[in-house]
């Protein structure tokens, strides 16, 4: 495999998607009975829509894995014990770590040159998770005193906040951690004096804990709160190796080896055009030992050179999809 870090072109990008897909073909069992059971030719796939992606819930019930590697490490998705969990097989944490430190550094700068805070409490409670193998990452790389997470004490967080106000502070929180942290904050009449060196990325996820709202309704909340005109988001998920980012209003980038199609909720095998809405498709060149083409249950749109993440797929819609995964 090439490196993929040094995609520049749209052609470098089909060129290696390509490449990629015929080799996970020829070495990743699930995904080569998945193309089979559809009756694709490898050899007469040449463009990016005609790519099979393969839905996501097939990590929760297989190993998606590279017959040639082994390893031990995985990802796991959050949600409760009763849960059939995805697990996302690791065999390079070093292709993990490039791509974590790329998109940062191409989207919100250095880390070197912030101070890393979590509010990530549903995460921090779970083992095996993606998203604090990010944030540890970048905190290393950081290499900041002040650098560490919180659950629920709200208040040593305000504390802290205050006093880093002329530092340059990325606070990385999970939805609703953020409103329950801004819920304290109101509850308690405290105000909050914060410069525009800090940076919030919200990582989406109710979880249950909130009355679920649209992401603008929960930009517009968090803006007020945190006294900004922008909330950063950070989209990625167990089973990517990638991360998309964006800088306020709701409208992702994708880095140089990751991209976004939008297809039919009702026909996986069609495309939507820019500006209408359709399921999430996925090619994420990093994941070079499990699977690259990933069929999300999340409901998006593209937006000129971004994208726009609206929701999730109600599933007495998923007709598509569902008959694929059965």
């Amino acid at each position: 495999m090439e490196n993929i870090f040094d995609i520049k072109t749209e052609h470098d990008f089909l060129a290696a998607s390509l490449r990629t897909f015929r080799c996970q073909y020829d070495n990743i069992e699930v995904y080569r009975k998945f193309v089979d059971y559809l009756k694709i030719n490898p050899e007469e796939v040449r463009t990016l829509d005609k790519i099979p992606f393969l839905p996501i819930e097939m990590f929760k019930n297989h190993q998606i894995l590279d017959k040639n590697v082994s390893t031990d490490l995985f990802f796991q998705s959050s949600g409760t014990t009763q849960m059939n969990l995805s697990k996302h097989f690791i065999a390079d944490e070093n292709i993990y770590k490039e791509s974590i430190y790329r998109s940062f550094e191409q989207f919100i700068g250095k880390p070197e040159d912030f101070i890393f805070l979590g509010l990530l409490p549903s995460y921090l409670e779970k083992q095996n998770s993606s998203l604090i193998y990010m944030v540890d990452f970048l905190m290393k790389k950081s290499g900041k005193p002040e650098n560490g997470y919180f659950l629920y004490n709200h208040e040593d967080l305000f504390k802290l906040l205050n006093d880093l106000k002329d530092k340059k502070v990325i606070l990385f929180g999970v939805s609703f951690a953020l409103l329950d942290f801004l819920d304290f904050c109101n509850s308690n009449s405290q105000i909050l004096h914060f410069s525009n060196t800090l940076t919030v990325i919200e990582t989406g996820g109710m979880k249950g804990r909130k009355e679920e709202m649209t992401k603008d309704e929960l930009l517009v909340i968090l803006q007020e709160g945190f006294k900004t005109d922008k909330i950063y988001s950070e989209y990625s998920m167990t089973e990517l190796l990638s991360q998309a980012y964006s800088l306020g209003q709701n409208e992702y980038q994708c880095p140089n080896w990751m991209h976004i199609l939008i297809r039919n909720v009702e026909d996986p095998f069609s495309y939507e055009k820019d500006e209408k809405t359709g399921a999430i498709n996925i090619i994420d060149l990093a994941n070079v030992h499990s699977c690259s083409f990933i069929a999300t249950q999340d409901l998006g749109k593209i937006v000129g050179d971004k994208f726009q993440v609206l929701g999730r797929i109600d599933h007495s819609d998923i007709r598509g999809c569902s008959l694929l995964v059965s």
